[in-house]
């Protein structure tokens, strides 16, 4: 029995030493950071601001590596099928992680299964614009507008919240608008200033420079407060009585991830989160710092997003393609 013992204590020292050797050696390499939409979008720019920050903690690259399409699932089902060694990162959003389940019958990916939480990141507010020759000037006139005219309005959808956000506001207001898919967030900011599409639900990461501007009309905010950065535009949640919409950020391997690699980079992010600069460059883009404090809070905090954004789906009528 002590010679059982013994050789179970020498065996979970040896385990404990390589792991701690593991994350000492972590990393020795560029890491990179998959980013499932175009350059310029609102994950983009966050990406980017946090890749340099964690760069320097890590001290190697982390290189962005922007995947668009299908609605986040080209980049999803590149980073689940990717080595499990922590040089291949993935910077995501509710859309792949929360509304795809329930958007698409057949996805090659499991949220839950085929990736590694390690850390969300924050919240990026969305603002819900119009362009200005609709003779609209708050949310509750184009909900008036929509309503006189049924079917004759169209709404550009280049991401999941932007879909679910607009439909959310189509179902409990009973309008008729024209979803419009777009691959990408800058495209479809453009087609709203161009006239192309009339309304548009904007991730602020991309679409600020636009929506302080009379280029377009800037009616509401997702988040449940007003932000600062947009003086004077109310919470949509004032006059669509019963919308909840968060968007959230953050930070998964795939699955398999060793649990060394994983807690170096739960603890660098933490960090380099908590830096006041990397903070307000953030802010700027409207992203709020929200950052979970465990890999295990952020696992539960996904699943219970993935439940919440599968009711607003449902509620919204979204029939899954």
């Amino acid at each position: 029995m002590q010679t059982l013992l013994r050789r179970s204590f020498i065996a979970g020292a040896l385990a404990l030493a390589a792991t701690a050797a593991l994350a000492q050696a972590y990393p020795s390499a560029p890491v990179t950071l998959v980013v499932p939409f175009a350059a310029g979008s609102g994950t983009d720019s966050v990406a980017r601001a946090v890749a340099a920050g964690l760069a320097a903690r890590l001290k190697q690259p982390v290189i962005v590596d922007n995947k668009p399409g299908a609605n986040a699932q080209v980049a999803a089902q590149f980073v689940a099928k990717a080595k499990p060694d922590g040089y291949t990162l993935f910077m995501t959003t509710n859309t792949s992680h929360s509304a795809n389940p329930a958007l698409y019958k057949n996805l090659k990916y499991d949220p839950i299964k085929d990736f590694t939480p390690v850390a969300r990141v924050g919240e990026l507010p969305f603002a819900l614009a119009v362009h200005p020759a609709l003779p609209v000037k708050t949310l509750a006139e184009l909900l008036d507008y929509a309503r006189a005219n049924p079917g004759k309005l169209s709404y550009a959808t280049p991401n999941s919240t932007s879909l679910v956000a607009m439909e959310s506001i189509k179902h409990i207001a009973k309008i008729d608008v024209l979803g419009v898919p777009y691959k990408s967030s800058p495209q479809a900011m453009t087609d709203l200033v161009g006239g192309q599409v009339q309304v548009y639900v904007a991730d602020l990461g991309s679409g600020m420079g636009m929506l302080k501007t009379d280029k377009v009309r800037t009616l509401g905010i997702t988040t449940a407060q007003p932000t600062p950065l947009l003086p004077g535009v109310p919470a949509i949640g004032q006059t669509v009585k019963g919308f909840d919409l968060t968007s959230w950020n953050g930070i998964f391997g795939p699955a398999g991830l060793p649990p060394a690699v994983v807690q170096r980079l739960n603890t660098e992010l933490q960090a380099a989160l908590a830096d006041k600069e990397l903070q307000d460059k953030l802010a700027q883009i409207g992203f709020q710092v929200w950052p979970s404090k465990t890999p295990e809070e952020f696992a539960q905090y996904v699943a219970g997003q993935l439940t919440h954004w599968r009711s607003l789906i449902q509620q919204a009528g979204i029939q899954p393609e």
